[in-house]
C-alpha cells in the first residue's frame, strides 16, 4: 500500500492511498498468457512487478512533490498580501503620528507669537 498526497488544484489536496499487486493468476486469468518469453515467465513477470512497483512509488513522489510545491506557492501569496496590507496600515499610522506632530508644533509656533505680541 503506497500512502502519499495529491493534487486536485490549487485549493484541494486529497490523501490517496495506492495497492500495489503483484501478477497471479491461474489458467484463463493467468497474466500475459497469450505472450511467449524466452526465458523464465516467473522471473519476467518479478522483473516486471519491480519496475511497476518502482514507477508507482516515483509517481507517487512526484505528485506528493507537486502537492507541496503548489501548497508553499498558496503560502507565500497570502504571506505576501498580509504583508503588504500591514505595511499599509502602518504607513497609516506613520503618516497621522506625523501629521498630528506637525499639527503641535504649528500650534505652538502661533501661540508663543501670539503670546509676544499680546
Amino acid at each position: 500500500v503506497i500512502v502519499y498526497n495529491t493534487y486536485v488544484n490549487a485549493g484541494v489536496y486529497k490523501q490517496m492511498y495506492k495497492v500495489v499487486l503483484p501478477f497471479k493468476g491461474e489458467g484463463e486469468t493467468e497474466p500475459l498468457m497469450e505472450y511467449e518469453f524466452e526465458g523464465g515467465k516467473a522471473e519476467m513477470l518479478d522483473d516486471l512487478y519491480e519496475y511497476l512497483l518502482t514507477s508507482e512509488v516515483y509517481y507517487s513522489y512526484l505528485d506528493g512533490a507537486c502537492s507541496e510545491q503548489a501548497s508553499r506557492m498558496a503560502a507565500m501569496e497570502n504571506a505576501t498580501k498580509n504583508a503588504g496590507e500591514m505595511i499599509d496600515a502602518l504607513r497609516l499610522k506613520y503618516n497621522r503620528a506625523r501629521q498630528t506632530r506637525i499639527t503641535t508644533e504649528l500650534i505652538e509656533i502661533i501661540s508663543g507669537a501670539a503670546a509676544l505680541e499680546g
